[in-house]
């Protein structure tokens, strides 16, 4: 089997993201660069937790013929190749549908970032991606049209959101970074709304508390 170690690895970030709730059922996906002409996707409609290394797809990353792999390739491997190979910089990019930057990507707007650290991860701002069809051309077109050289964390317009990195560990740190950025906002945007006499104040106080309830955990990649 070739390139197992990375396909291995693959294997591993995806038990850790479901195990974080980035990944749901067979929900999320990713790719790897396991060299500059091949990538390592994870395969379409597979169950995290019995997937295995033969499972994950091999692909050339020019034209996305597949190479090896026991399985399909995930519906979004186009996105994540019109990723990788404009962000030349990138080894890694993960969608995920996790659960705080999901939401804010119904308000249909960028996110900004404004802690140091957090910049030099993600960049200046969370980029919104417009609508498309999941697993569409069209979806590819509009992240390859967003795409910064500095930014590497993006909303998904009603879809979750896609990290990259340098390497598979700096786009996992970057989910998670994205996750507690986006709680940050939408717990000021939902703190602003319940701070005025509504019908809805004492809803919007609960959600307040559920938020506060739910710390966001940093993965130990």
């Amino acid at each position: 089997m070739i390139f197992q170690g990375i396909r291995q690895r693959v294997v591993e970030m995806s038990v850790m993201l479901a195990d974080h709730g980035y990944f749901a059922a067979t929900g999320g996906n990713l790719a790897l660069k396991a060299d500059d002409e091949h990538i390592v996707v994870t395969p379409s409609a597979t169950d995290y937790y019995q997937m295995t290394a033969a499972d994950v797809c091999v692909l050339r990353l020019r034209d996305l013929a597949k190479v090896d792999g026991d399985r399909k390739p995930s519906v979004e491997t186009g996105m994540h190749a019109k990723l990788l190979r404009i962000r030349t910089d990138c080894r890694a990019s993960i969608h995920t549908h996790q659960p705080i930057a999901s939401a804010c990507t119904l308000l249909g707007q960028p996110v900004p970032v404004s802690r140091a650290d957090d910049r030099a991860l993600l960049g200046r701002e969370v980029r919104m991606v417009g609508y498309a069809p999941s697993g569409t051309a069209w979806l590819s077109s509009k992240l390859a049209k967003t795409l910064q050289p500095d930014t590497n964390a993006y909303l998904l317009r009603t879809h979750g959101a896609i990290c990259c990195g340098i390497s598979a560990e700096h786009a996992m740190r970057a989910i998670s970074a994205l996750e507690r950025i986006t709680l940050d906002y939408l717990r000021t945007r939902i703190a602003t709304r319940a701070a005025q006499p509504s019908p809805q104040q004492a809803a919007l106080r609960q959600l307040l508390a559920t938020l506060d309830a739910q710390p966001i955990q940093d993965m130990a990649v």
